[in-house]
């Protein structure tokens, strides 16, 4: 599995170490335990990639939060200079009945409407993993750049508690189809996390397992709240 030392470095984290964070004395491990892990899964804008692993997630029974980790919430707009932004405390049911005035035949035909009808029904908006103090046993990031801005936020917190968070990376595309399919791969990836008898003993294994059989790089950083 890929080192994501050198991801930090382009983004001014060159003095970040994993092993400055292995090396903290902790005691609070999550062993052979009954309860489930909390996992969290990371977008851009909690609109595509997050809501579409939330909702599957969910439905398989998964204790899951869905974020994002831009300043706004970004759409596609009528031409790709003209986006359709909106703040984080912008309701799903806002965000959808603004897009139908404007152009209620290009939205439903580009999938949007769609997106926002089933984000609605999930929760009432999406949401902002810099501004969430909740505490988290996985973080799941759908693309690098959402992986460095959520470590970046992690590294400015003050440590607080001795528990460990595994902050996970999978690179996937932006558009639906691909949204369905990064669904389910984070779905099998969780459930094999979840069955682990010792989650930090073990989630480098399950991860190298699912990086050879995915083709795709996965990163993995531990974080202490």
């Amino acid at each position: 599995m890929a080192n994501q030392n050198s991801s930090l470095v382009g983004n001014g984290l060159s003095n970040f170490s994993v092993g400055n964070i292995l090396s903290r004395r902790y005691t609070n491990l999550r062993g052979n335990t009954s309860s489930k892990l909390r996992f969290a899964v990371v977008c851009s804008s909690n609109m595509n990639r997050s809501m579409e692993a939330h909702s599957i997630l969910s439905k398989k029974g998964f204790n899951v939060s869905s974020f994002g980790t831009g300043t706004k919430v970004k759409l596609p707009g009528p031409a790709a200079n003209m986006p359709n932004m909106y703040s984080f405390s912008t309701t799903y049911a806002a965000i959808y009945n603004d897009l139908a005035a404007k152009d209620f035949n290009l939205y439903t035909q580009n999938g949007l409407l769609n997106m926002l009808e089933r984000n609605k029904q999930i929760k009432p908006r999406p949401e902002r993993f810099q501004e969430c103090s909740d505490t988290f046993d996985v973080v799941i990031c759908c693309e690098e750049r959402v992986f460095n801005q959520a470590m970046e936020y992690m590294i400015s917190r003050e440590i607080k508690s001795e528990h460990l968070c595994h902050i996970i990376n999978i690179d996937i595309q932006d558009n639906h189809e691909e949204a369905t399919l990064g669904a389910f791969m984070m779905c099998d990836i969780c459930r094999q996390l979840e069955i682990c008898r010792n989650l930090n003993d073990e989630v480098e294994d399950v991860l190298s397992t699912f990086e050879e059989k995915l083709k795709r790089e996965i990163l993995h950083v531990p974080f202490f709240y």
